[in-house]
């Protein structure tokens, strides 16, 4: 299989313009659009808070335990809200 040239992408195009439909093409561009913005900030966001969010110090051996979380049942779920454990992070880095 070697690169795709410009009259396989033409078929490529056309299959597509078929399947979905001329009208259709321009709200799935502007979903993809809206989706990888999206992606990007929440990617960003993420490096932001574990550069933020790094320890400066060693933990000292004294801290408290964490809060116990509670995990909210989704609409419409027979069951109730319960606590969760989270896993602690033992690993030196």
């Amino acid at each position: 299989m070697g690169r795709l040239g410009p009259t396989e992408i033409i078929l490529i195009l056309v299959v597509i313009i078929l399947l979905f439909g001329a009208k259709k093409l321009p709200d799935m561009a502007r979903s993809l659009g809206k989706s990888a913005r999206i992606l990007k900030s929440e990617a960003k966001a993420m490096k932001e808070d574990n550069k933020s969010s790094a320890p400066a110090d060693p933990p000292a051996t004294d801290e408290q335990p964490p809060a116990q979380r509670t995990i909210q049942a989704a609409p419409g779920d027979v069951t109730s809200s319960r606590p969760v454990t989270e896993p602690t992070d033992t690993t030196k880095r």
